[in-house]
């Protein structure tokens, strides 16, 4: 596992493709983009991005929730099909900048009433979406679905019984498990062997979102735990823009979040895994 970090960290902050020279300077090599609107999602942006990243590793690729997501589970037929091309042309950028996990929010949870979703209807939707995305990486790149607290997948539930009917992969957010009230270990538990993407924030004892080490989750319970699931992937550390002052402050929870998983490692080859 390498720990790396997301662009949605500038956000606000720091154009995207500005953002690169900064990751290599805190003392990250793998990362997660964060696509923030319509015109970030072309051909000529990516482009750009692949230029601008000069050497750090595009794990995966990420979205604005509602720009389209949500419409592509529409059942209204024109909806879908627009959603579709925005999605194809993200598809495409995955591809220029060889992503290996789209991640996916879906539909979002807007009413307030008891939903009842379809598990085999969105299985049969994310496995025609991951026909697209195939067809456009060569294979190469995966969607993973993310736990958001106010979206569909807002408990180990919703993946429990998507899993049942789809091949589909998950992104486990730690932050998003606590903001969903919900231990981040039930989510893993759920996921298994389908986790390909995992994002870290700390939080405090009030639920604030705050740096890695600056709160109260335990990260090296959480890493070891990883490890006795066979996780191979990155530990991608996704904190708010106004979750710090300056850059030091990133390395220094890049540091305490290799520090954790250094421990983590002792303990899980101490113990014969």
């Amino acid at each position: 596992m390498k720990v790396g970090i997301s662009t949605g960290a500038f956000f606000l902050k720091v154009p995207t493709e500005d953002t690169f020279k900064i990751i290599n300077d805190i003392g990250a090599q793998t990362c997660e983009v964060f696509l923030a609107t319509f015109c970030e999602y072309t051909p000529k942006f990516a482009e750009l991005l692949a230029k601008a990243s000069d050497g750090i590793d595009v794990y995966s690729i990420h979205t604005q929730t509602m720009q389209f997501e949500p419409d592509l589970f529409s059942a209204y037929k024109r909806n879908q099909e627009d959603a579709e091309e925005i999605f194809k042309s993200v598809a495409n950028t995955a591809n220029i900048l060889g992503a290996k996990c789209y991640t996916m929010h879906g539909p979002a949870r807007l009413k307030r009433i008891e939903y009842v979703l379809n598990y085999e209807q969105i299985s049969k939707r994310l496995d025609e979406l991951q026909t697209i995305l195939s067809a456009k990486t060569h294979g190469n790149c995966q969607i993973t679905y993310e736990n958001v607290h106010y979206c569909y997948y807002n408990s180990p539930f919703f993946f429990t019984n998507l899993r049942k009917n789809s091949k589909i992969l998950a992104c486990l957010d730690v932050k998003q498990a606590m903001q969903s009230k919900i231990s981040a270990f039930d989510y893993l538990d759920a996921c298994k062997d389908r986790l390909a993407n995992v994002h870290l924030c700390d939080y405090t004892s009030e639920g604030l979102p705050v740096l890695p080490g600056k709160g109260i989750f335990n990260f090296v319970d959480f890493f070891v735990k990883l490890m006795k699931n066979n996780y191979s992937g990155p530990l991608i550390m996704e904190p708010y823009h106004n979750n710090y002052n300056n850059y030091s402050e990133l390395t220094a929870g890049l540091n305490y979040l290799k520090k954790c998983l250094s421990e983590a490692e002792r303990r899980f080859y101490l113990n014969g895994q």
